[in-house]
């Protein structure tokens, strides 16, 4: 404890907020932003969207959300959220009850893509050598 230096009375140094508040915040904006993209988004060129992980920046400014898309090109698809993310935006400071709503940045995802060739390349040797 650190003496008050006008009243001697001594008080605790605030604390940083808590350590998983920013990942509890990302999860929270990952949650809402899957379904604001599924309710408020209806462009047949979009596809189907799965959000994979919201990254913030230290100041929760800015949050880089990543994606992966069936159904569409990802070019495509992270052009119109990328569009689309000043709405997204509004429609998350309604639901956050936080002080800085971050301003979104939407990335392709390409892991799921390179896992899915990834385990095609596996499944081919494992029956390459099966046969031999």
């Amino acid at each position: 404890m650190v003496p008050n230096r006008e009243t001697s009375v001594p008080f605790m140094p605030r604390q940083a907020s808590s350590p998983h508040r920013s990942q509890r915040i990302a999860d929270q904006i990952q949650r809402d932003l899957s379904e604001m993209i599924g309710r408020e988004i209806r462009d047949p060129g979009l596809g189907l969207i799965t959000l994979s992980e919201v990254r913030l920046s230290p100041d929760y400014a800015h949050a880089k959300v990543f994606f992966s898309v069936l159904g569409a090109e990802p070019q495509h698809a992270q052009q119109l959220l990328n569009e689309r993310a000043g709405y997204l935006h509004s429609l998350l400071f309604k639901r956050l009850r936080i002080h800085t709503v971050p301003t979104l940045h939407f990335v392709f995802d390409a892991s799921t893509r390179d896992a899915s060739s990834m385990n095609e390349l596996i499944r081919r040797a494992v029956a390459d050598k099966a046969r031999d």
